[in-house]
């Protein structure tokens, strides 16, 4: 594999060469059409690098962030309960394979590494060190960044790789998810030299990376059903209604109906507080063992939600969010690319929009109504209490604001919805 004659095992690009691939690398570069051309994942991404003024030949900006930091992001992501299980799942296979395994985050920051020490010490010259920067912005078409983006198994090798320094590598990585609701957690990788790469490290990693999150569902589980032993008796001594959460507001039991399985708690502290939530409307919250008990305060039907405020912020390039503001505070959720598309959208047309109505915004089709639907769905699980339907919009009473960045050419850079090109475009939702 190591010459450019060898041919690329088929797992990664049908019947081309290393050589061919240099080649197509080389032809992208000078805006010339290959030969042969890349596999469809590796061209988009290099058209994506290549947009985003990625140099080649530097080998990209690893940027490494400081220790402090890199210990803040340790303890605030899940991926350290899980870290154990990547370690278990790749570590027996690593030194056979002249392998190294690399976890980063959502941002693509590596966070932890693990294998040889002398593999370890050569990968310190290719920027794989702790705190770098290997999101697709920094570096161009590389296994973490680029995994972090199609959101699926990948294999990237040799001269797929955007940065020719990165050239000699097979990166496989996986992308690692919250089971409980869909949300990206980071990458798993695993990086060696080209001569050293086989198809069975893809399905090892993506082995690794489902068993990882299998983890991380069975403690968030085992979390909760400790919570209901400490809640059941006290909701039965609890009048009207009640629930018990986590202290990410996953609910653990409930006296009374509830539709949502998680509620959008505002900053709390460990004193009894007043807060209005959408499925409660104003309650108590008193702390528990890892969790809340949230009490309502009127008995019987839900309260009206109090006017309160939407701020939908798209300034930078990778991180949208959605901040709502009321009476108990604010709370904010990361939105992913998609959901931030569906929100703009909402938000251009404050009267609402039908499902084909969006479909066309999102798709210039009018005729996706399912995947809509199904986006919107997932979207008002996420969001409780902000989302209307018949049609589509803001809830009633929230005033709405949303933050561009300040060149509108730059916003939502890699959508291609027709509401967003329009609004790049400067002619907004008409």
């Amino acid at each position: 594999m190591g010459d450019g004659r060898s041919v690329v095992p088929l797992y990664w690009e049908r019947g081309c060469t290393v050589r061919q691939l240099k080649e197509a690398h080389e032809a992208v570069l000078a805006g010339e059409c290959p030969s042969v051309a890349p596999r469809a994942v590796i061209g988009e991404s290099w058209r994506r690098a290549l947009e985003g003024g990625v140099a080649p030949g530097g080998g990209g900006r690893f940027r490494p962030l400081g220790g402090e930091e890199v210990e803040r992001r340790r303890r605030s992501s899940l991926l350290s309960r899980a870290f154990r299980v990547l370690q278990a799942v790749t570590l027996p296979y690593l030194d056979a394979a002249r392998q190294i395994m690399l976890v980063a985050d959502a941002d693509g920051r590596l966070l932890w590494r693990d294998g040889d020490s002398a593999l370890l010490d050569r990968a310190d010259g290719q920027g794989l060190m702790v705190g770098a920067d290997w999101s697709e912005d920094a570096i161009g078409t590389n296994g973490l960044g680029t995994t972090l983006i199609v959101r699926r198994p990948l294999a990237v090798h040799a001269a797929e790789h955007f940065a020719v320094r990165l050239h000699g590598m097979t990166c496989v990585a996986a992308p690692l998810h919250d089971l409980r609701d869909g949300s990206l957690l980071g990458v798993v990788d695993l990086s060696g030299p080209c001569t050293s790469a086989h198809p069975v490290l893809l399905d090892l990693v993506a082995a690794a990376a489902r068993l990882a999150e299998a983890e991380l569902r069975m403690q968030h589980e085992s979390a909760l059903e400790r919570l209901r032993a400490v809640a059941a008796p006290l909701l039965c001594r609890v009048p009207g209604r009640a629930v018990v959460v986590d202290r990410d507001g996953w609910v653990a039991a409930a006296k009374g109906p509830l539709q949502a399985t998680r509620l959008p708690l505002p900053p709390l502290d460990e004193t009894l507080a007043t807060v209005w939530l959408p499925e409660l409307g104003a309650c108590w919250a008193e702390p528990l063992p890892c969790g809340w008990l949230l009490r309502a305060r009127t008995a019987g039907a839900v309260q009206e939600a109090p006017v309160g405020t939407v701020v939908l912020d798209l300034t930078l390039p990778q991180s949208w969010t959605l901040t709502v503001g009321g009476p108990s505070g604010d709370w904010t959720r990361q939105l992913s690319a998609r959901h931030a598309e569906l929100l703009f959208a909402l938000a251009s047309r404050p009267e609402g929009r039908t499902a084909a109505q969006l479909a066309e915004d999102l798709f210039a089709d009018p005729s996706r109504t399912g995947t809509v639907r199904a986006e919107l769905a997932r979207l008002r699980s996420h969001l409780p209490g902000v989302l209307a339907t018949r049609p589509y919009r803001f809830r009633d009473g929230l005033t709405v604001r949303t933050v561009h960045p300040a060149d509108l050419r730059s916003l939502l850079p890699r959508s291609r919805a027709p509401v967003v090109l329009r609004a790049r475009l400067g002619t907004g939702s008409q």
